[in-house]
């Protein structure tokens, strides 16, 4: 019998949802609260958790796979235009080489409609690295 077979559709969900949050409140708290906190005494604000709604996790694992692929789009987009300036490509390799960085860029504005995010939601802030994508 195979692992999946043994447990009815959304009983392997549950479990595993149950699994993280019993993970989660293991977690110990931040440092800055094990600095603030007196010896014995109770922490003076609750620890920082991640925050596990199971109904925001299929928006939250899209945005964090459109924010690899845009990634990887601008990426492409930089190559292309470094191909260009170079003179590498023909102009029917050029032509074609912009229609499908438009497409992608459309279907890319798409997808982030469908989960209610924005091309700027994706970027993410690195602290004093900056952000991960650069100003469009």
């Amino acid at each position: 019998m195979t692992e999946d077979a043994r447990w009815p559709a959304g009983a392997r969900f549950d479990e595993v949802a149950d699994a993280a949050a019993r993970a989660f409140r293991l977690l110990p708290a931040a440092p800055e609260d094990d600095l603030l906190r007196t010896p014995g005494g109770p922490s003076p604000r609750p620890a920082h958790r991640i925050a596990t709604d199971p109904d925001t996790v299929e928006r939250d694992l899209m945005k964090l796979v459109l924010t690899l692929v845009e990634l990887l789009r601008q990426l492409m987009e930089r190559q292309a235009l470094h191909r260009v300036d170079a003179g590498d490509l023909s102009e029917e390799q050029e032509e074609r080489l912009g229609e499908t960085l438009m497409i992608l860029h459309s279907r890319m504005v798409d997808l982030c409609a469908r989960y209610d995010l924005s091309l700027e939601d994706l970027n993410l802030d690195l602290g004093p690295l900056g952000t991960l994508l650069p100003p469009s």
